[in-house]
């Protein structure tokens, strides 16, 4: 008969994951890619999350801009990831729902390749003009572009992102013929419409509110179903007489997959508490973002029907990466 002693030390050995699981999580520093440039919604938000979890967790995040592809090239870098519990990054529409479907040869799987773990927030794309410009609805850059064929230009954060996306369902449903001008990031498409140098610009709203808060950038439409409570003055593009340009942008909270599945419980309960704290919520009003309410099930099946939703309009669209 087996000792006591000797029944444990052979039942310890023989259970798998017993050993990871006694090892602390996390146990080194948790490198956070955002797929972005600075100053943009993902880095926005990132930062704030960060920032909240440096005191929680233990160990030091460190946030990293990985731009380029439409975000595409920072999910790469997570998706290689595999089985790395200490690296973390904003998913996106961009990175998860759109990218993969307008681009051929992405380098991963927006679904096999990740651990999803929660939706972080939602909000609009805000069609604006600069602040001085004589233009102050969407039928007015309508007819505009429709005048001079070609020449009026918009601008939007990079290619492949929901910008792009509900810049072009404008361009459908308007039957206009506007340029789309992609930039590096915010940043710069900003700076440009403020310079002149563009007529229109696509943009996240957190990243714009600013602006549109001093006057620099004048909002002409929102892309969601309901106005923005922080521009209760700004219509939907339904209610400006276009009505299929409906789009919500979306960040999300994702690892690499094969997360193990003590971490993945861990970071979903505390993106959800940092989710509904006073401190995070405040500073998502603050730009007008919602908080997300989705957890990791939740969160996967919105990224699977955001691929499907976005595969169909730009197939029947015939929308093309610039």
């Amino acid at each position: 008969m087996l000792s006591r002693r000797r029944f444990s030390i052979l039942s310890t050995l023989a259970a798998p994951g017993i050993a990871a699981a006694q090892t602390p999580w996390p146990s080194r520093p948790i490198r956070w890619i955002v797929n972005f440039p600075p100053a943009g919604a993902a880095d926005i938000l990132s930062r704030t999350l960060a920032e909240y979890f440096g005191s929680r967790l233990g160990q030091p995040i460190v946030v990293e801009n990985k731009p380029g592809a439409g975000g595409l090239l920072g999910a790469d870098i997570v998706a290689k990831a595999r089985g790395d519990a200490h690296m973390v990054m904003m998913s996106s529409a961009a990175s998860h729902g759109i990218g993969p479907v307008l681009y051929k040869d992405v380098p991963y799987d927006p679904l096999g390749d990740f651990t999803h773990i929660h939706l972080v927030g939602t909000f609009p794309s805000v069609l604006a003009v600069n602040g001085g410009s004589s233009i102050t609805t969407v039928q007015q850059l309508v007819e505009l572009a429709k005048s001079k064929p070609g020449e009026i230009t918009y601008g939007s954060g990079g290619n492949g992102t929901m910008n792009h996306l509900v810049g072009q369902l404008l361009v459908l449903n308007a039957g206009m013929p506007f340029t789309h001008i992609p930039y590096r990031g915010s940043a710069p498409a900003m700076n440009d419409l403020m310079g002149g140098q563009i007529v229109a610009l696509m943009e996240s709203l957190p990243t714009a509110i600013g602006y549109f808060n001093s006057g620099r950038m004048r909002p002409l439409a929102v892309s969601e179903d309901q106005r923005s409570p922080s521009l209760p003055d700004v219509p939907t593009f339904q209610e400006a007489g276009f009505k299929d340009v409906v789009a919500t942008n979306w960040f999300g909270f994702s690892t690499p997959a094969d997360l193990p599945r003590d971490a993945a419980r861990r970071w979903e309960s505390e993106i959800a508490a940092a989710l509904q704290s006073a401190e995070v919520r405040a500073a998502f009003a603050k730009i007008g973002v919602r908080p997300g309410t989705l957890g990791a099930s939740g969160y996967t099946e919105l990224i699977r029907g955001e691929l499907a939703r976005w595969r169909e309009v730009i197939r029947t669209g015939n929308i093309r990466a610039d």
